[in-house]
């Protein structure tokens, strides 16, 4: 049967919380990690940006407009939360001209905090990953019970789903990309967002079986194997010492399909588990294939770094963790909170 984003089981248990996320933007910050530092020279303007409960691509643009230079002047490595207060980095293209006055930027909800020279245009998913920290208020429930949930993520983190952002306004995007595969037609920019709603909603509904047999940290007959900060992967080869030890410490993760042309590179248990999950999604496999998007993966298993925790009092829990890039930190409070 197929899952909504919403209905996506859980590895740990029930929440034991009921909370409230976001009353404000600064209950949800995040902080991006590129990962290198600027070049301190060349074309291109690398700026530091603050922005509150504003949207990435609107900063883009008008950073463009403020520097007088074309929108497709403008880089950045990754789509930040609108309802929050995030800080990423931006690249602006000044082809020889000086940099503007950045401080006179002229939205109050934006601040460029620093900017210097960089040779390079940012690129799409050019980042290590991103420092969230979260507000949980009026909590209410087990608290007991919460930290032994948290500790239980620590040593085995949690199923790396798509976070419901990745679908649109009430999941629409999923029923969006059936109609496009349909005959429906949709600008060049829809298209990208709606293909990738449809691979994500396959990848979620295979994790979400594998969840529920305990199975999206552990082996099944035919995995493909992700190596832990890349996006290589190999396999599918026997399950021995070497794997399982590599498995405990973190380097390797089972991984699940990211659907395109073609047949996904698992066998045996791992791989009729994925082409039954594409077969309840038929249109969606098919319509991916004819797109000519390729097979690749992503991993099944989400492991947090350096993650913290403290209670600001008896109704307030805030919580602090690293995740690489790609990642959504709502499927780490979804184990907490219903």
């Amino acid at each position: 049967m197929s899952t909504s984003e919403l209905e996506l089981p859980r590895a740990h248990g029930t929440p034991p919380l009921t909370a409230e996320l976001r009353r404000t933007p600064e209950d949800f910050r995040v902080d991006e990690i590129l990962g290198y530092d600027a070049d301190g020279e060349g074309e291109h303007a690398l700026l530091w940006v603050e922005k509150r409960d504003a949207n990435t691509d609107w900063v883009a643009r008008e950073l463009a407009r403020f520097a007088g230079a074309p929108p497709l002047n403008v880089g950045y490595a990754g789509l930040k939360d609108r309802h929050a207060v995030t800080r990423q980095a931006f690249t602006v293209q000044l082809a020889g001209k000086p940099d503007p006055d950045w401080s006179a930027f002229p939205h109050a909800e934006v601040k460029v905090l620093a900017s210097t020279r960089h040779k390079r245009k940012l690129k799409r998913g050019a980042l290590r990953g991103n420092r969230f920290v979260l507000v949980m208020r009026d909590v209410r429930g087990d608290k007991t019970r919460a930290e032994e949930i948290l500790q239980a993520i620590v040593a085995r983190g949690v199923p790396n789903y798509f976070g419901e952002q990745r679908f649109g306004r009430e999941g629409g995007n999923v029923a969006q990309a059936r109609a496009m595969f349909a005959g429906r037609r949709v600008d060049r920019d829809k298209r990208s967002i709606l293909l990738s709603a449809a691979r994500s909603h396959i990848f979620n509904n295979v994790l979400a079986a594998r969840v529920e047999r305990d199975a999206w940290d552990k082996p099944l007959d035919g995995d493909i194997w992700s190596l832990a900060g890349s996006r290589s992967w190999f396999g599918p080869e026997p399950f021995d010492d070497t794997l399982a030890a590599r498995l405990v410490q973190g380097d390797i993760h089972p991984s699940g399909p990211l659907w395109g042309q073609g047949e996904p590179p698992t066998a045996s248990v791992a791989g009729d588990l994925e082409r039954h999950i594409a077969a309840m999604h038929t249109d969606l496999a098919d319509g991916l294939a004819a797109a000519r998007m390729e097979q690749e993966r992503r991993s099944l298993r989400l492991m947090l770094k350096d993650l913290r925790w403290r209670w600001l009092d008896d109704e307030t829990l805030e919580l602090g963790f690293e995740l690489p890039a790609g990642a959504y930190a709502t499927v780490v409070a979804r184990e907490l909170i219903g």
